[in-house]
């Protein structure tokens, strides 16, 4: 994995970071090593969900899964869709491994690496939620290319979900939060913000459980989360 590269925010060029924190556990490294391979996506061609799981079904896509929490309580709320998750991080890559293994989910395939990589070779109109939770915040103005939440990413996704998809997207960062609104606003020709009230953006939606990550920027560090939900427009 090499350092991000700097690039205007409506492009797709988009790399990271380190890709390792902590050296793996035996157990992790074998699943890295034996199971990854067996549900990886395939590194080149279309990934559609015939080819992932051999027939036709609801297809599901998360950016930057971490530990693959939200990505397993989602895969094993509805065995019948098929989940995408795609993540730099190997220790969380591993983590998620271990969901997979635990919960025997035949619906999950992982994609090691850069979601974008991915999402770019599923066809358009494929996906029936996105989701990009706790995305890295990349806090200072002179990085503000480098979020997730910007115009071609959010591109992509109004592209490649169905009309009446869902993208889901939340975050514990005001910095991230006042940008990622503003970004959406500039795309209100594509996407439905699903909003009743403040209760629509403070209280987790049904459906979406809570990850470690939140739960520590919640009690830890006393961090407000805040949630949104998109509807795809026809």
């Amino acid at each position: 994995m090499s350092a991000f590269k700097e690039g205007d925010p409506t492009t797709l060029n988009r790399l990271y970071g380190r890709s390792q924190g902590k050296p793996l556990r035996a157990r992790q490294q074998g699943l890295v090593d034996n199971l990854l391979p067996q549900i990886a996506v395939p590194a080149e061609g279309p990934v559609t969900s015939e080819i992932l799981f051999g027939h036709d079904r609801p297809l599901h896509f998360e950016i930057g899964f971490g530990g693959g929490e939200h990505l397993a309580y989602r895969a094993d709320l509805l065995p019948d869709h098929g989940f995408i998750g795609a993540e730099p991080f190997v220790n969380g890559v591993a983590q998620a491994l271990t969901h997979v293994e635990e919960q025997t989910l035949a619906n999950v395939r992982l994609h090691w690496g850069d979601a974008l990589d991915v999402l770019q070779r599923i066809p358009d109109g494929a996906l029936t939620m996105i989701y990009l939770l706790h995305p890295d915040p990349w806090p200072k103005n002179k990085h503000a290319k480098r979020r997730m939440m910007n115009d071609g990413p959010v591109k992509l996704f109004a592209d490649k979900l169905k009309p009446d998809g869902e993208f889901r997207f939340g975050t514990d960062h005001d910095v991230y939060l006042r940008h990622a609104l503003m970004v959406m606003q500039r795309h209100t020709d594509k996407f439905e913000w699903q909003v009743k009230g403040r209760d629509s953006w403070e209280n987790r939606p049904s459906g979406w459980c809570e990850t470690r990550y939140e739960h520590k920027a919640r009690t830890v560090y006393g961090h407000e989360v805040w949630y949104f939900r998109y509807r795809r427009l026809p």
